[in-house]
């Protein structure tokens, strides 16, 4: 099992990951061998909060020209993150973790 803080990378703080804090979502990049249980209790150590559902979603790279030669981004995993009523994770209500 890895540990909690190598699977959970940041937390992703958009206007729409913001919106969904509303309904006790929070959204983070993650690493992209982690399964949603993993990514379930990683949440659960690290922020002490408990965890009802774990979404994934695999983004691909996007492709990136500088100059004339042209690359991609790294491709990502992302989880958005389901918290049980009333509990709140700090980072996205503007407090420190």
């Amino acid at each position: 099992m890895q540990n909690p803080r190598d699977i959970i990378v940041k937390p992703i703080i958009s206007e729409k990951s913001y919106d969904m804090t509303g309904q006790s979502k929070y959204t983070f990049k993650v690493d992209r061998r982690a399964t949603k249980p993993e990514i379930r209790r990683a949440v659960e150590v690290i922020f002490n909060v408990g965890v009802t559902d774990v979404n994934t979603m695999n983004i691909k790279g996007k492709r990136k020209r500088q100059g004339v030669t042209s690359g991609y981004r790294a491709s990502w995993k992302k989880a958005i993150v389901t918290l049980k009523v009333g509990d709140t994770i700090e980072i996205f209500e503007g407090g420190a973790a």
